[in-house]
């Protein structure tokens, strides 16, 4: 059973909107700090903790999971009993991850949407995020490179969706986002094969 195709449209713009909303803008500024123009200029919980302090680093993380936690859980809860709830749920993340990499409100450009991807799953698929996050902290802690952990969570994604025998569209939908992942990493990995890639170091703040 498929959803109508109005109801697919009304969540994937609602989620884009609040996916748009960039946290490392906002919690950045309020520290004086404009994050498009400092450190990697990337907008996201990696770069405000480096440039504005652990605490803002930490909120901004948290934020953007709960815009994931909300693209993908509303539409999941309000239409479960219609038995669409996975299919909008899958379609609020896609729209809230587009959203986050390319706001419309600063410019259609945006975070890597990490932080988004695991609020979205685990409204989706708790077991599978779980998996995800335990190999981020286990690479991360072992390198201290931040992209390298994050592509070692993206990787796990399908594995760990197939190991649960997740439906069919997490499955293939946690593919795709693997891969999006490594695209969104690519001049990460590229800096990682020259030794180039700056390793995460605590903030003074």
């Amino acid at each position: 059973m498929t959803a109508p195709v109005a109801y697919f449209l009304i969540v994937a713009l609602a989620a884009y909107l609040v996916g748009s909303v960039s946290f490392a803008v906002i919690i950045s500024k309020r520290h004086g700090v404009d994050i498009l123009k400092a450190g990697s200029g990337n907008p996201g919980a990696t770069n405000v903790k480096r440039v504005v302090g652990k605490g803002a680093g930490n909120l901004c993380f948290v934020m953007d999971a709960l815009k994931g936690v909300a693209a993908a859980g509303i539409p999941m809860l309000v239409f479960a009993g219609q038995g669409w709830g996975a299919q909008l749920g899958v379609t609020g993340l896609v729209a809230a991850l587009v959203g986050h990499s390319f706001s419309v409100f600063i410019g259609f450009r945006g975070g890597k949407g990490v932080a988004t991807t695991i609020g979205g799953l685990l409204a989706l698929c708790p077991l599978v995020i779980i998996v995800g996050v335990i190999a981020w902290l286990a690479v991360f802690y072992a390198s201290r490179y931040v992209s390298l952990a994050s592509i070692a969570l993206g990787l796990s994604l399908p594995l760990a969706a197939w190991l649960f025998s997740e439906p069919a569209i997490i499955r293939y939908f946690t593919l795709v986002l693997a891969a999006i992942l490594i695209i969104r990493h690519r001049s990460n990995i590229a800096r990682l094969c020259k030794g180039t890639e700056n390793r995460f170091v605590n903030s003074p703040k």
